[in-house]
């Protein structure tokens, strides 16, 4: 079947989307804001399920050189004396594995994985829906009609206002932020150090190196630091374990702030979200690549599945995801509200049952989506 699909944000979203159709049959165009050179710096966790999607759409043979496995997160609390420990090998058996790797390689695995052209520099402008199609706009003046258009365009998703699904994305409070570091501590574990309403996760990601995401909680309205680098510094100086020799070792830091995006539907006649533009969450779970992978093997076998019915096809995608997306955004927030109990509290708690706790958050998602 014939189908003028559309894909905008060239992100791990947007790729992961394109290459579900791909493998489906089907050869959508893919658009993207943004330049070509515009790659990626930071790292990024990808727990069992993101693997089972990545096998899913067939791309696990060139994701399995890159980065660094993870068979165990360890939790301790800010003097780095453990917490708890979580068997992640045992928790996804059978699922996939859970791996640590720089973002630019994943995105690079996705984009040789679409077969196709993505155009760079190419902005959407506006967006009209029209007896059953839409009619979109780019900013260089060009106009197209097309069956199904794909929003992958992000936590702050353009599409997702033209398409009339929703306001903007509400800020959490949380500030993160990212490094990877060369030269640090030998480090094999997945490592979290809990403090105050902040924390700081450290993990291999292969080459000698390691990735860096810690966060801090803060008003909705309080401006990001001027200096990242010293905000860090001072924020989790005073930490132990693992965190001062990785201190000393980097080099640069980005910072951003998170937001959540919750909204009613994620379809408008033929325009679809996806990924973030569709339910974004803070990063606690490390379920934002992983939901989007998992949208995107889910999208192609609904969409081949309909016989060319693209309303069919979104109206039964819908009802595969959202109660799994749901599940994740209230799993996050369960996770983000310990960062708020005192660590006097929160420690000793965890001390007993954060295994059981922890283990429950993924439970749902070891099971086949």
């Amino acid at each position: 079947m014939t189908l003028r699909i559309l894909v905008v944000g060239a992100g791990i979203s947007g790729l992961a989307a394109a290459r579900g159709l791909r493998i489906a049959g089907f050869r959508p165009d893919v658009v993207e804001e943004l330049p070509a050179t515009m790659v990626p710096g930071a790292g990024i966790y990808l727990p069992g399920n993101a693997s089972r999607a990545m096998r899913l759409l067939g791309l696990d043979a060139p994701l399995r050189p890159l980065g660094d496995l993870i068979f165990r997160q360890v939790f301790q609390d800010s003097t780095g004396h453990e917490l708890f420990e979580l068997d992640v090998a045992a928790l996804w058996a059978g699922v996939g594995e859970s791996r640590a790797l720089s973002r630019a390689d994943l995105q690079q695995v996705l984009l040789t994985g679409v077969g196709g052209e993505v155009r760079y520099d190419t902005a959407v402008r506006d967006l009209d829906l029209i007896d059953g199609a839409a009619k979109v706009e780019f900013a260089d003046g060009g106009v197209a009609e097309y069956d199904l258009v794909v929003g992958a365009d992000g936590r702050r998703s353009m599409i997702r206002e033209k398409a009339g699904l929703g306001g903007p994305a509400v800020p959490t409070g949380q500030i993160v932020y990212r490094s990877v570091v060369s030269g640090g501590p030998a480090l094999s574990d997945w490592t979290a150090l809990l403090g105050h309403r902040a924390q700081f996760v450290a993990m291999p990601m292969g080459g000698r190196r390691l990735y860096i995401y810690a966060d801090e909680t803060a008003g909705s309205d309080t401006p990001g630091p001027a200096d990242p680098q010293a905000r860090l510094r001072e924020l989790f100086g005073d930490f132990g374990g693992c965190v001062p020799a990785i201190l000393d070792a980097v080099e640069k830091v980005q910072v951003a702030r998170t937001d959540e995006v919750a909204i009613d539907s994620w379809v408008a006649g033929p325009v679809l979200l996806v990924g973030d533009a569709a339910h974004a969450t803070t990063p606690s779970l490390a379920q934002g690549a992983a939901m989007a992978l998992e949208d995107a093997v889910v999208l192609g076998e609904v969409l081949k599945a309909s016989g060319g019915d693209v309303r069919a096809a979104l109206r039964t995608y819908e009802r595969r995801r959202r109660e799994r997306c749901d599940q994740v955004r209230e799993r996050t927030r369960e996770r983000d509200r310990t960062r708020d109990v005192p660590p006097a509290e929160r420690d000793p708690m965890l001390r007993r049952r954060g295994q059981r706790i922890f283990t429950d958050h993924y439970r749902a998602l070891v099971e086949p989506f």
